[in-house]
């Protein structure tokens, strides 16, 4: 997202949450203030009394707001407004200001569209409530004005089709605060935890149950400053292929349920087998797809680092999936191989399966047969034979690491000494081969 507007009933908390976000991520964010409330503080406007006059004010002061909005998204900052004209015209409606219903038609779209409208959301009586504490009598509003706002408002969204979320404001501070900064794609970095030296994508290949999963576990309860510097990883995302192939397994059971015949897949134990070898480089034809949406959104991978994370088997796996893979993602791709050997993926893929049957809990677990037939061969020592180094893909060379990841362990100073060797290695490589 490049520009979110943020609505919400008075005192919802709207000024309040705009003002942390500029302190706490003052590179990565603008804030414009709300547009009418700022004109009527400048003009020494009466919001009630003075319609008509408002309304000119307003539109006297639109071409220096697009001015405003357009500069933060060329500077590919995130633009985060305060209330939006749909709001006032919705307020308008409610009191029958004929001023600006009038002039609405010809003033609209003078601003760009925003990419998504969130609502922080609160009763009528909270409202009320926090209006009468704050004391600022000039911009109360009642609450039989606000019942006929808000109902204009959702007809006006409606209407345009526009894209709102609705998020819950009557809840704990930080509880809620989270939730805007996940909606937002915002994670908050200490001043002292650089990111400078960090991966920008992490490819995670390996048999079933070797690790990987594990691996991200390991990362994502680790504070951030310790596994910047220890581990190079920035606070990340991950797109993980089998979430996508499960999704498949499913559709393959409604088509069944209609009469249909199964495409990819067959029930097996409790899961399922790939039944059409053409699901894996059609997964990384998904893969590609996902990334290119993350990189057309402004600050989807700004100072983070991408996992990647995905199983290949057969005398071809590695070799015939890396390739498909898009050139964009490989010129900024190191690849972590988690080394297991196949009689401990089995060992542990059954581990897994039977701990998660025992549960009931949806496991992606290999069943095993899927496992002698798919991954009874890896081609990856084929492809990379040494420990450490390049290997060439689509013309591009690709640094990695294999790292041994048995016997296993859960103890976390053996995982940051197996880790942390590992990824120093891989982050020398990865630096080296992009000053080439």
């Amino acid at each position: 997202m490049r520009y979110v507007v943020i609505e919400g009933l008075p005192a919802s908390g709207k000024s309040e949450t705009l003002a942390l976000l500029s302190r706490f991520y003052p590179e990565r964010v603008k804030i414009l203030p709300e547009l009418v409330k700022e004109v009527a503080m400048r003009e020494e406007i009466n919001l009630f009394s003075e319609r008509e006059r408002l309304t000119k004010a307003i539109l006297t002061a639109l071409p220096q707001r697009r001015e405003q909005i357009e500069e933060v998204l060329s500077q590919r900052k995130l633009c985060l407004e305060e209330s939006h004209l749909g709001v006032h015209l919705a307020y308008a409606r409610a009191l029958q200001d004929r001023s600006f219903i009038s002039a609405y038609p010809k003033i609209q779209g003078s601003l760009p569209a925003p990419d998504l409208y969130l609502r922080l959301e609160i009763p009528i009586e909270l409202s009320l409530k926090r209006q009468r504490a704050r004391g600022t009598l000039q911009f109360d509003v009642g609450d039989s004005t606000l019942e006929r706002m808000l109902t204009h408002l959702q007809g006006w969204h409606i209407a345009q089709g526009n894209n709102v979320m609705t998020l819950d404001a009557n809840r704990p501070p930080s509880v809620f605060l989270s939730e805007v900064e996940k909606i937002l794609g915002l994670d908050y970095v200490p001043a002292q935890a650089s990111l400078k030296e960090t991966f920008d994508t992490l490819l995670l290949l390996g048999r079933p149950a070797s690790g990987k999963s594990e691996f991200i576990d390991f990362m994502k309860k680790c504070p951030l400053e310790r596994r910047a510097q220890r581990y190079h990883i920035a606070p990340f995302r991950v797109v993980d292929d089998f979430l996508i192939l499960w999704e498949k397994f499913e559709e393959d059971n409604l088509w069944e349920r209609l009469g249909r015949g199964r495409l990819y897949s067959r029930p097996a134990n409790g899961n399922y087998s790939v039944i059409d070898s053409g699901i894996w480089p059609f997964l990384i034809g998904k893969i590609n797809h996902r990334i290119e949406e993350l990189l057309a959104k402004v600050d989807a991978l700004s100072h983070k680092t991408l996992f990647i994370e995905f199983s290949r088997g057969g005398k071809h796996g590695y070799v015939e999936s890396l390739k498909y893979l898009s050139l964009k993602l490989l010129s900024r791709t190191a690849i972590l191989y988690v080394s297991v050997s196949f009689a401990e993926s089995r060992r542990r893929n059954l581990a897994r399966y039977d701990e998660e049957q025992k549960s009931r809990i949806l496991t992606h677990s290999v069943p095993p047969e899927e496992m002698e037939r798919t991954y009874g061969q890896d081609d990856w020592f084929d492809l990379a034979p040494n420990p450490q180094g390049t290997v060439e893909v689509n013309g591009t060379r690709v640094p990695y690491v294999t790292m041994k990841n048995e016997p296993e362990s859960t103890d976390p100073n053996i995982l940051d000494t197996r880790y942390r060797e590992a990824l120093d290695r891989l982050y020398t490589l990865w630096q080296e081969n992009r000053l080439k």
